[in-house]
């Protein structure tokens, strides 16, 4: 009987070393990426059953990944292991297609646990993040305003607002996104309107306080 297939990402390799090791024993682990861009391309080619996936990640967030991944590999569970404990952040996940959601410092049976629950098709999310907090960030009271990581962003401002707080020049965003220059400079200064921010120190401040980039 084949075990399950697993690919990982997570941007430090000490924590995908970990990981192989914890999960290897029930599965099998077809591949391991630092950044969301290698992480959409290797599931596309590798087809995993399971992909274990952070949020912060160079290049490209888990959840700009999450929403290519349900296109690309439908079949696919996403199950985010991250840091990021607020709620917005799971309600997030689950609406990019997440199957599960647990936090790093959740213990490693936790995480086997979720796995296989995923696996069964249920969906997961860790009693470090209540589930009564969830739904109340789901579902907020009539006029109740709720901060949500980008919501106001579409999917492609979101990869620019990211890039450029990696210190990525426009020419380098066009070339990793495949559109002209021009394209980029509408975009950045799109954001700067949508967030009524005024440079790209200050985006780079707002991409860093979202967990969008780390520190």
């Amino acid at each position: 009987m084949m075990r399950p297939r697993i690919l990982m990402a997570d941007d430090h390799s000490i924590v995908l070393a970990g990981l192989r090791k914890l999960v290897e024993t029930e599965y099998e682990v077809v591949g391991a990426v630092e950044n969301g861009r290698a992480l959409v391309e290797e599931a596309e080619k590798r087809q995993p059953d399971i992909i274990l996936m952070d949020i912060s990640m160079p290049l490209l967030n888990g959840l700009g990944a999450a929403r290519q991944l349900r296109k690309l590999v439908p079949e696919s569970k996403l199950i985010f292991l991250t840091m990021h404990a607020t709620p917005s952040y799971a309600m997030e996940a689950f609406k990019a297609g997440a199957s599960g959601y647990l936090l790093k410092r959740c213990a490693a049976s936790e995480l086997m646990q979720a796995i296989r629950a995923v696996m069964q098709g249920q969906h997961y999310l860790t009693p470090l993040i209540t589930k009564d907090v969830l739904t109340a960030t789901l579902n907020p009271p009539d006029g109740a305003e709720r901060k949500q990581p980008f919501a106001t962003l579409t999917a492609r401002q979101r990869e620019v607002l990211q890039l450029l707080a990696e210190g990525k020049g426009t020419k380098q965003i066009a070339s990793l996104l495949h559109i002209s220059v021009k394209t980029v400079e509408f975009h950045k200064y799109s954001i700067m309107d949508e967030l009524n921010l005024h440079s790209t120190v200050e985006l780079t401040k707002y991409a860093i306080a979202e967990g969008l980039v780390g520190l």
